[in-house]
């Protein structure tokens, strides 16, 4: 689990425990069964990371949603939206092992995440990770309910493939925008895995 689930959910274990110090039993049940979800939703597996560097691997668990070209900072992108419902695991990775080479927090509206102007008007953390073979850009979305978005790195770090880079609390989207001619193993509607789940193919 991450740091940031024992901020939510330790105040709910005490408060469960105070409330049964106070006998009062169907509250205190309520405040448990908080806890037990909100720290579900900060858990953290490991995950099984190919080692194919061709391979670009999904930035976060959830379902794909579209698959789509689009036009970004100037240039076309290959895009693929992956909604993550509260119940899926929330820690954002690394679709490849490169180099980051801008961070940019913008801010914006708070649409649904699922609607496709999310991707351009909610507010967002864009990343770009520049590796050996190309370049890819991650961006962290925020949604109706998921206002915090939470990056734990910099500009000029290096990832792994499948290394942690953040998350998004309570639920929102991730983008992933790949060059064009970069085979796409995926289409809407499939269910990924962050750092375990092959989303696409570099070939030379």
């Amino acid at each position: 689990m991450v740091k940031e689930g024992y901020w939510y959910g330790l105040p709910l274990v005490l408060l469960a425990g105070g409330l049964l110090g106070l006998k009062l039993y169907v509250p205190a049940v309520g405040a448990v069964v908080l806890a037990v979800l909100v720290l579900n939703f900060f858990r953290d597996p490991n995950r099984t990371i190919p080692a194919d560097s061709a391979c670009l691997v999904s930035p976060a668990d959830g379902r794909t949603q579209e698959v789509v070209e689009e036009e970004f900072d100037g240039r076309r992108w290959q895009r693929i939206s992956i909604f993550m419902s509260p119940l899926d695991v929330h820690v954002n990775r690394s679709p490849l092992k490169g180099a980051i080479v801008a961070v940019e927090y913008r801010k914006g509206s708070f649409h649904p995440a699922m609607r496709p102007e999310a991707s351009l008007e909610n507010e967002q953390n864009v990343v770009t990770i520049c590796g050996e073979r190309t370049t890819v850009v991650v961006r962290q979305i925020a949604g109706l309910v998921a206002r915090r978005i939470v990056f734990w790195k910099r500009k000029g770090d290096t990832l792994q493939r499948g290394e942690r880079f953040g998350l998004i609390k309570f639920g929102s989207r991730v983008d992933i925008l790949m060059e064009p001619g970069i085979e796409i193993l995926v289409k809407p509607g499939d269910r990924v895995r962050a750092g375990s789940s092959i989303l696409a193919i570099h070939h030379p």
